[in-house]
């Protein structure tokens, strides 16, 4: 209890509850041990919200102990002064501000649905840029085991500017210290983050692209938070929607997701009405138009997996097409029709550079027209072999009986 309320500003039993306790069916374990810590001067009610939730701080000795349980890594929110009155009574702070109530309802429901725990939550998490801008983000969320690593959320109550994303790309798009500028040229895909300051912050996404970010829309009316995620959209489409592979070949329509922003939104209104609460389909990719379990809306099945799919098969195709070309240009004998094997046909190719009788011939005829032309040579040599006998034992007569092919 101490540890969470270190974390965030303030937070109400409900959504205490939500984040240390959702397997319990009510706040009653919550709400005793607030009250608890209460009467040992840990905690303190700064105020009731509208809905009549108490609201729970730390007071200066609770917010001792909650900075010596926190880890180092996790920053302890700033301690919340107890105001008095003129007559030095103390007194309940006259609101308290929405975004941040707002941003710890969301830390609760998604907690509830299984995103990590309080620890995996910092809050006003500073990224600054060259030219002196520092984006804080209101949350940062770390729950591997959810499928999520790292994950970066502004909740917006229908005031925020639409131009986070551009200072997110730029941060994402920082070189880490003495990043190799020769290597950096030549990373290409994922290789391109291992340069990025960023990949020294935070933990590698599991999936193609920078750290996603989320969008919570919450308070004013569902017909005000649809025409912001339109907003955001337009606004969003050349950080977030990746680029066709380079060199691509035809037929491949996948996307190039590894120096994009993943982003989604959703609305806190539409998670806690839905029964799945944060782990259902209440959460829309930006450049898609159905709402998906965040799971879903952060994976990129149009993306790397795509791509290896159509990339093979696009080779396929080449080879089909390669051999199509080479059939057509297989010779066909001229003794009896039938095509060139492989092998005659790569055989008469080595001898092209000086020609043969048989190369218009396939391997079967070749041979058989070289056994014919041997028998033939042979009958020849053996005519010229008696030919030269005669003539050596009776030259006259052989002379006579023209056995040189002379007669008289």
């Amino acid at each position: 209890m101490l540890r969470a309320l270190g974390i965030f500003h303030g937070a109400t039993a409900d959504q205490l509850w939500r984040m240390l306790r959702p397997g319990d069916r009510h706040d009653r374990i919550t709400r005793d041990t607030l009250n608890a810590l209460k009467d040992s001067g840990r905690v303190r009610v700064e105020t009731r919200l509208e809905l009549g939730h108490q609201l729970w701080v730390l007071t200066e000795k609770g917010h001792k102990e909650a900075k010596l349980l926190l880890p180092k890594d996790v920053r302890n929110s700033a301690l919340r002064q107890l105001e008095y009155d003129d007559e030095g009574r103390p007194v309940e702070a006259d609101g308290y501000d929405e975004l941040a109530t707002a941003v710890t309802s969301t830390a609760a429901v998604l907690t509830d649905a299984g995103y990590g725990t309080p620890l995996s939550w910092q809050t006003e998490i500073a990224h600054k840029l060259p030219y002196g801008y520092t984006q804080y983000t209101d949350l940062t969320m770390r729950a591997p085991d959810a499928g999520v690593p790292a994950m970066l959320l502004e909740v917006d109550r229908v005031t925020e500017p639409v131009d986070e994303l551009r200072r997110y790309t730029e941060w994402f798009e920082l070189l880490a210290p003495k990043a190799d500028a020769t290597k950096v040229k030549a990373a290409r895909g994922a290789a391109v983050h291992d340069f990025r300051l960023w990949s020294r912050i935070y933990p590698a996404t599991g999936r193609e692209g920078y750290v996603p970010v989320a969008f919570v829309f919450t308070g004013k009316t569902a017909a005000q938070r649809e025409s912001r995620m339109r907003r955001l959209e337009q606004a969003a489409r050349a950080y977030s929607g990746g680029t066709p592979y380079a060199g691509r070949s035809a037929g491949i329509t996948a996307v190039d997701y590894h120096q994009a922003v993943p982003v989604v939104v959703t609305e806190l209104e539409g998670i806690t009405a839905d029964p799945a609460g944060a782990a259902g389909a209440v959460w829309r990719r930006l450049g898609r138009d159905e709402w998906q379990t965040l799971g879903e809306a952060l994976d990129n099945p149009d993306g790397d997996r795509l791509y290896a799919v159509q990339w093979r098969e696009a080779n396929r195709r080449q080879a089909e097409r390669e051999a199509a070309e080479w059939e057509a240009q297989r010779p066909v004998c001229t003794g009896c029709g039938e095509k060139f094997t492989e092998d005659r046909w790569a055989q008469v190719q080595g001898h092209r550079s000086w020609g043969s009788e048989s190369d218009g011939l396939c391997g079967p005829c070749a041979d058989a027209a070289s056994a014919r032309a041997e028998v033939e040579r042979v009958a020849r040599r053996q005519a010229e072999e008696a030919a030269a006998r005669a003539l050596a034992a009776d030259p006259p007569a052989a002379r006579s009986r023209g056995v040189f092919g002379r007669r008289r």
